[in-house]
């Protein structure tokens, strides 16, 4: 699971259609957009600067090179490939993305797709997210998400 650290940037809502813009990075350099369904979320209820965590699963990003024109996808973020896990049906594609320094996100596309858009570490392409494929989560002052874990590791089975 991708996760991305930012803070709300504002929440519009509509009856039970809600679409958040999320400012990513220490820099906040890079915004993104949570489609949140459902009258009842939390999310309708949080303020702008509230730190947030975008969460997307590897398999919901998609991957362009020289992409060009028009495009629904709110989601862009252009990065570098730097490591290619190639397997016999999956090939999981690591970017460092250009605009959070230090970050880096992973795309699972299918290797015939990775093979045909001749994929090689250093190649600059651009990860797709559709908005509604981002959850966004209130972050955990890191203090108690501590807390968390101890408590939880403690409650495990032997």
């Amino acid at each position: 699971m991708n996760q991305l650290s930012g803070r709300l940037l504002a929440i519009d809502t509509h009856g039970s259609v809600s679409i958040a813009d999320v400012a990513v990075g220490e820099h906040c350099t890079l915004t993104l957009t949570a489609m949140v369904l459902g009258a009842a979320h939390p999310a309708t209820t949080w303020c702008a600067g509230q730190p947030v965590t975008m969460l997307f699963k590897e398999s919901e990003v998609a991957l362009a090179r020289q992409l060009s024109g028009q495009i629904s996808l709110r989601n862009r973020m252009p990065g570098q490939v730097v490591a290619l896990e190639q397997g016999r049906l999956l090939t999981r594609v690591r970017l460092a993305l250009q605009d959070v320094p230090d970050t880096c996100i992973e795309s699972l596309i299918t290797t015939r797709s990775a093979t045909s858009m001749q994929l090689v570490i250093g190649d600059q392409l651009e990860a797709l997210v559709k908005s509604n494929e981002m959850s966004m989560v209130p972050q955990v002052d890191s203090q108690i998400q501590s807390q968390i874990q101890h408590g939880a590791a403690a409650q495990e089975p032997a």
